[in-house]
């Protein structure tokens, strides 16, 4: 660990030129060294937890895989539609306890973090009713949305024993943010990596050997999630670290169910809006000419997209920690050092990720198809995909900028602004009527991303850090007067 610290110290004290520019060549670099630390220290595990929670529905469709291409293709619709309909709505509406715990955390009003837990909890397992039943129809809305009908069928049998999994995940998504806005990641790590490991046995065992087939593959994804927030569950119940955060149930989750949507409902549209849009791009490959080139290569494209895009999302993670916890503190200036800090990491992750997707650009293909033509498709799109991840970074970290702060609203406001009324418009145009087939339904993502960088941008650059943190702690006094209100009427 100590070797791991000096190792992170000599990295620090050699900051880029680009770096120090967007850091700032007066600020305090003693301040600017600790700042990084603590960024890397939180962000690290967060990228693992990120990788290792995606990949539990990653390694149940590769076991599917194995089953044959009907069952492939089955569980891969379900896996998006599971995605799209609950699992990125949920996450979404968890994001509000990034502001709520983080600004409270930074405030030193720890027992709070303890009930916003139990109310987001609360409400996202009362959310998860009503998309439970939309999962239990899964082959039928497919079907409507003429998907073929021995797909439907295998893929809704898939969803339907996704089911429990949802349910989990809302727990898991509350517990992932109640410790990560404490600063402590570690164990959330060491759970996911525990839950991803037994996963792998749990899937070859339901998979291949019970005779359960595709069945046994979503099951497998509902233990695991269950698996997970049991262990997270027992950290929290008996770790000293969480003695003050963590005094046990109460009935104050029960109330003011209204002030926490508020923030919960614009973090789930500003999440959805986003993720919806690249979905929909897959979803209109299948109407280019040539559909199964355009659908194999863009589910290629998007694949990779989303691996690497859980390095930003960590990055994000960590912006919304640092930020919120400085803004809870009443520290503007730590807020905005967090800012520029993180900013000037995602410059360095993205030229690297950039490089790396470039050199590898006519290989890639051959991990997902033997198909020349895919291959030879999915290089001409590379150059893009990686513009698209430089710029998806930045949105990651600016969008973690605003959950810090508590600009959901705001947030989702650009999203829908950028994607729908910029991306996806344009995409159709450069797709469809100007024949550029896959390559323009992804230059229009690549558009969308440039408005809400540059959107998200203006906003961090014009803010007065001084007024956010004043508003942080009106919203941290707001919940105190919650809890002496409960009090008062107790007695």
């Amino acid at each position: 660990m100590e070797q791991e610290t000096e190792k992170v110290d000599k990295e620090i004290t050699t900051v880029s030129p680009a770096a120090q520019h967007v850091v700032g060549d007066n600020s305090d670099m003693q301040s600017v060294k600790e700042e990084v630390k603590k960024q890397f220290w939180l962000s690290a595990p967060l990228i693992g937890v990120s990788l290792l929670q995606y990949s539990l529905q990653v390694i149940s469709v590769m076991f599917v895989g194995h089953l044959g291409s009907l069952p492939l293709s089955a569980a891969s619709i379900a896996t998006s539609f599971a995605s799209v309909t609950g699992f990125t709505f949920l996450m979404g509406t968890a994001s509000a306890l990034e502001t709520l715990c983080g600004q409270s955390y930074g405030a030193k009003m720890y027992g709070k973090l303890g009930i916003y837990m139990q109310r987001a909890m609360f409400v996202l397992l009362i959310l998860s009713i009503p998309l439970s039943i939309i999962w239990t129809y899964t082959e039928t809305i497919l079907v409507f949305v003429h998907q073929d009908k021995s797909i439907a069928n295998l893929a809704g049998s898939y969803a339907q024993y996704m089911i429990p999994s949802i349910f989990a995940y809302a727990l898991l998504q509350c517990l992932n943010r109640f410790l990560q806005t404490q600063n402590n990641v570690f164990p959330v790590f060491v759970c996911s990596g525990i839950t991803t490991c037994l996963h792998v046995l749990l899937c070859w065992v339901l998979v291949l050997k019970t005779g359960l087939g595709h069945k046994g593959a979503a099951l497998a994804i509902s233990v695991s999630y269950w698996l997970n927030v049991i262990l997270l569950s027992c950290y929290v119940k008996f770790s000293s670290c969480c003695s003050q955060t963590w005094t046990g149930f109460s009935i104050e989750a029960l109330s003011h169910i209204p002030a926490f949507m508020k923030l919960g409902f614009p973090s789930a549209v500003m999440v959805c809006l986003e993720l919806w849009s690249f979905e929909l791009l897959v979803l209109l490959s299948g109407l280019l000419p040539n559909p199964v080139l355009e659908t194999s290569t863009l589910s290629i494209c998007l694949n990779t997209s989303l691996t690497l895009w859980m390095i930003p999302v960590g990055l994000g993670g960590t912006a919304s920690t640092r930020i919120s916890n400085e803004l809870g503190a009443g520290n503007p200036k730590g807020a905005k050092l967090a800012v520029r800090v993180v900013v000037a990491i995602v410059i360095v992750e993205g030229i690297m990720m950039g490089s790396i997707l470039l050199g590898v650009r006519n290989k890639l293909g051959y991990a997902f198809s033997s198909d020349p033509k895919v291959i030879s498709y999915v290089a001409s799109m590379i150059p893009i995909v990686a513009a698209g991840n430089f710029l998806d970074g930045f949105q990651c970290v600016l969008s973690g900028v605003a959950r810090g702060c508590g600009w959901q609203k705001i947030g989702a406001c650009v999203n829908l602004g950028s994607y729908y009324l910029v991306g996806v418009p344009l995409g159709l145009l450069l797709g469809f009527h100007l024949h550029l087939g896959g390559r323009g339904l992804w230059l229009g993502i690549v558009t969308a991303l440039v408005v809400q960088v540059m959107s998200l941008s203006i906003i961090t650059l014009v803010t007065n850090w001084d007024q956010e943190a004043m508003k942080a702690k009106d919203r941290v006094g707001s919940s105190n007067n919650e809890f002496r209100e409960a009090e008062a009427s107790i007695i």
